[in-house]
């Protein structure tokens, strides 16, 4: 068995009001086929979370899950319907986990979701059920406290509970609790107002009177002990609606709406209920006002009728009207309309503009609806014959919704349900003329800048009313709508809004300043107030929309109306740093400019703005360019050289010097004006004291040369009298000379002497020329009286002698000042004389040893035996020219050794021992053949090949070479 959720559909002919023919009808009603054959007629059905119940007259009953047709639970009653009658209603909870049913003969059972088998009701016995309201919880464990009205006008309070013993009754209580005298309790609502756990609100229908209470109940803990609605009942008083009186012998529903997914704040977070009682319909919401005192009356009140004798009368198939016999018999709320079933057919009413927008004939004469019900959870609707089924498709059932609140002026609604740009520019543009005729400027203004009515027309309304702010207001929101495309259009609006800024900003100071009042009923304190937010709104209009003014237009118009905090305010907001730099400059606020300066990545704002800063705050300035590596130093120079020649504080605390330095030792910097600045700031510092220079000099290294121009260093010490500084720098340049007269000038006789130690050990001639220059200075100074003291300072240099020094004493020098000195000398020459002496005897011995030796080796020799072979080819050495070595012994071919001491010479013996070879072999005679046999000799048999360093060289080399017999060295 199966069933299809859509089938053959009738679409009405008038179903959509106002809408065009392209549109699909809100309502659509398709015949569901059925997929299986029934074995009786439909006795009742209802629909919830997806979920239908159908209830044949044999007393079964199908479950059939929608999302899957295919699947359905065939489940029978547990006795035969002739013992306890047809099926008559089901009653079935909004998750649908519990289900009721109610036979002809008073028989009730309860079915639970997870059960095949309907448990019967044992206290619900021979009692009429007309409606249940559920726990508002849906709690599907169990039903816990329901509502259950009956036909004698009874409301009983239940709580039942699936069980699985036979002999246990399913209803854990049930008690009456509310009776009625006028019939039926035809329809019953329980809800919770505002989630609060200890408030219920109950709605009690009968076909002439609707009960509304609203109170507390008792407390969560309590609920199941059989008191939650008792006390209820007895201590509330609830407010009461009454039908017409015809309303006795008429059909009488209560519906509700179903749950809402998504919730509007604009319209009604409530559902809302409607009740048929004869011809007429009372509907609207379910307010969920806290306030419990009021609530009761706001539903009565608030609720509006609708007379089901205006229903025109349907129109059968050929076309002729038949006049309308039966009363309404079926109703459904949707979100926004009310379903009815009448004559065969089902009409939709607008709820809000009470407007038939659907009327559709279904039925044939004579046929009767089952019943009309809807999901209350999935808001899906459904019409039931005793043999077919109809489901009512909505489509996009809000979209006449916003025509409906505009025509009420509730344009907040209307926007909200509005959709397309056309009908949300249609409200906001009737919005806006609504609020213009109510004075309602800056609101209107808010409106109209989202709406398409022309620009033009709105702003002449706005001026020719006085109403700036409410322009300004309007501008703004109209700047927001057009796309950053709209160039010229945005320059403009953006250009015009800054203009307002001024003209307001003037006005207040203006208010201000002549401490009157802006408005009436405005004090200055009211005004200053005013002053600080307008300033604010500009302030945060130029951050959102600077890229949209022109910034010498801008500039012109600020500068118009004298307004320089504004002035500044924009060049911030657009980053023209030198504007603001600028102005706080020009007013002196260093603190302000260096602010400023802090943010700056740019090195040209630093090179432009530090000589005025470096002279007024150069600490501070120092510590932002310290930060800045990126920055070149030699475009500070000229800050730094007019700050140096202006301050007066020492080298120690000069900012100059300071940053010099940092340039120099951390940031490594090698430029010739970084270091000649620092020089000149030391050169020309009013102390007398050079340490500061000399260090700096002294860490400047020879090697490479030092950064600073060494001839401009110079000069400055030499204009500035820094003695010690050009010493340091002659001598740098090795002009020990001229920085030794220097330091003998200004008397710096110490200084001198350690200049005159500079040269190199090796130049022993300067070192003496300078320690005479020193020697000839100290022995002046020293006069006649301090000879020998002079004579005790040069001895600190090795080089002088008393006969050197002589030539310097006066003429007028007794010889007992410096007569140990004399004497020490000449017994220094005796001991010289002597060591010469000694060494001469020394030298003739050796000779004599000599001379011995040479004839010695005159007379040696070597004995050759015959059989004697050369050490190189092992051939018989007499064969031809050799060479042997008395000292070892070693005998060689003279070309064999010949060839070893070429392979084991360098290149320039090497190449000598050829070039002789061959100037020998061309055959030429004379003394020069003779010398050149004679170096050949020499240089090849200087040394034995196998006892000289040759034989070293060899000793990687293997003894047996491929060459040689591989077998001779076998063992």
């Amino acid at each position: 068995m199966a069933l299809s959720p859509t089938g053959e559909g009738y679409v009405a002919g008038n179903g959509v009001e106002g809408g065009s023919a392209s549109e699909l009808p809100i309502f659509n009603i398709e015949r569901v086929q059925l997929q299986f054959t029934l074995s009786a007629e439909f006795a009742a059905a209802q629909v919830a979370n997806n979920v239908l119940i159908l209830a044949l007259a044999t007393g079964r009953i199908l479950r059939i899950d929608l999302d899957n047709p295919a699947d359905i639970d065939d489940i029978d009653l547990p006795k035969k319907a002739s013992e306890i009658g047809l099926i008559a209603r089901l009653f079935l909870d909004p998750s649908a986990s519990h289900l009721i049913i109610c036979t002809t003969s008073g028989e009730n059972f309860y079915l639970h979701t997870q059960s095949r088998q309907p448990k019967a009701l044992s206290k619900l016995k021979s009692i009429r059920i007309e409606s249940i309201a559920w726990n508002p919880s849906l709690p599907t464990a169990s039903t816990r406290e329901i509502l259950i009205g009956a036909a004698d006008g009874n409301v009983y309070e239940a709580f039942i509970e699936p069980s699985t013993e036979f002999y246990r009754s399913q209803e854990k209580y049930l008690r009456s609790v509310f009776k009625v005298s006028e019939g039926p309790i035809v329809g019953l609502w329980v809800d919770i107002p505002e989630n609060r756990s200890d408030v219920r609100r109950v709605l009690v229908a009968s076909s002439e009177r609707l009960y509304h209470f609203v109170g507390r109940v008792a407390r969560h803990g309590s609920e199941g002990s059989n008191q939650l609605f008792s006390k209820f009942f007895e201590s509330e008083r609830p407010n009461i609606q009454s039908g017409p009186e015809t309303a006795k012998s008429m059909p009488s529903v209560l519906a509700f709406s179903p749950e809402k997914e998504s919730l509007s704040n604009i319209i009604t977070e409530d559902r809302s209920f409607g009740w048929l009682t004869g011809s007429t319909i009372r509907y609207g919401n379910l307010l969920m006002s806290s306030d419990i005192l009021t609530l009761g009356t706001k539903l009565i009140h608030g609720s509006k009728v609708f007379d089901g004798s205006t229903i025109p009368p349907s129109t059968s198939a050929s076309g002729r009207k038949r006049p309308t016999k039966e009363p309404i018999r079926q109703l459904v709320l949707t979100e926004w309309h009310l379903l009815c079933f009448i004559d065969g057919r089902v009409v939709a009413i607008n709820r809000l503009s009470s407007q038939i927008v659907f009327d559709q004939i279904i039925l044939e004469n004579g046929q009767k609806p089952l019943c009309l019900t809807s999901d209350p959870k999935k808001g899906t609707y459904w019409l039931f014959t005793a043999q077919e089924i109809f489901e009512i498709a909505v489509s996009d059932e809000d979209r006449d919704i916003w025509k409906i609140m505009l025509k009420e002026q509730r344009f907040d609604a209307a926007l909200y349900y509005a959709k397309g740009s056309s009908q949300k520019d249609a409200v906001a543009t009737a919005s806006g003329d609504y609020l213009i005729r109510k004075g309602q400027f800056m609101e209107a203004a808010n409106v109209y800048g989202k709406s398409s009515k022309a620009f033009e027309e709105v702003t002449l309304t706005l001026i020719d009313n006085d109403q700036h702010d409410a322009l300004r207001k309007y501008l703004l929101v109209k700047l927001a709508t057009y796309k950053k495309g709209s160039t010229m259009q945005r320059v403009m609006i953006a250009s015009w809004l800054v203009e307002l800024y001024m003209a307001k900003l003037n006005a207040i100071d203006d208010t201000i300043n002549t401490k009157a009042e802006l408005v009436e009923n405005v004090d200055v304190a009211d005004t200053n107030e005013l002053l600080t937010k307008i300033q604010t709104e500009f302030r945060d209009f130029v951050n959102k929309n600077k890229s949209d003014l022109d910034q010498k237009t801008t500039y012109d118009i600020i500068s118009s109306h004298a307004r320089e905090e504004e002035l500044l305010i924009y060049a911030t907001a657009i980053n023209d740093w030198n504007f603001v730099l600028s102005y706080w400059i020009q007013r002196e606020k260093w603190s302000e400019a260096l602010d400023v300066l802090k943010k700056q990545t740019e090195p040209s704002i630093f090179y432009k703005y530090s000589s005025v800063l470096m002279t007024h705050e150069p600490n501070q300035l120092v510590d932002i360019l310290m930060r800045h590596t990126d920055l070149n130093p030699r475009n500070i120079v000229p800050a730094l050289l007019n700050y140096a020649k202006e301050a007066t504080v020492s080298l120690q605390q000069n900012q100059a010097v300071r940053y010099l330095l940092f340039s120099i030792n951390q940031l490594g910097s090698t430029d010739t004006a970084i270091h000649n600045t620092l020089i000149s700031i030391y050169a020309s510092d009013s102390s007398t004291s050079e340490a500061a220079l000399l260090s700096y000099l002294s860490s400047q290294s020879v090697n490479p040369p030092p950064c600073y121009d060494v001839d401009f260093a110079l000069r400055l010490c030499i204009q500035h009298d820094r003695v010690e500084s050009c010493v340091h720098i002659y001598t740098l340049m090795n002009q020990y000379p001229a920085a030794v007269a220097l330091a003998l000038k200004h008397d710096k006789i110490e200084l001198a002497s350690m200049v005159a130690d500079k040269p190199a050990e090796t130049n022993i001639a300067l070192r003496r020329k300078l320690w005479l220059a020193v020697a000839k200075k100290v022995i002046g100074s020293q006069g006649t009286g301090s000879i020998k003291s002079a004579i005790q300072f040069l001895k600190r240099c090795d080089l002088l002698k008393i006969e050197d020094l002589i030539p310097f004493f006066p003429d007028f020098v007794v010889i007992d000042d410096f007569k140990d000195e004399i004497c020490q000398a000449l017994e220094s020459y005796s001991r010289d004389i002597d060591r010469l002496k000694a060494e001469m005897d020394d030298s003739a011995a050796t000779a004599t040893s000599i001379k011995q030796d040479i004839q010695r080796l005159e007379n040696r020799y070597a004995i050759v035996m015959p059989g004697e072979r050369c050490r190189v080819c092992n051939l018989p050495l007499l064969s031809r020219q050799f060479f042997v070595f008395p000292s070892c012994q070693h005998a060689f071919h003279s070309d064999c050794l010949g060839r070893k001491v070429v392979e084991g010479s360098g290149l320039t013996i090497r190449n000598r021992i050829k070039e002789l070879q061959v100037s020998i072999g061309r055959g030429t005679v004379g003394p020069k053949r003779d010398r050149e046999v004679k170096e050949l000799d020499q240089l090849v048999g200087k040394e034995c090949i196998l006892c000289n360093d040759y034989a070293i060289k060899l000793i990687d080399s293997p003894f047996v070479s491929d060459q040689d017999d591989q077998t001779e060295w076998d063992l």
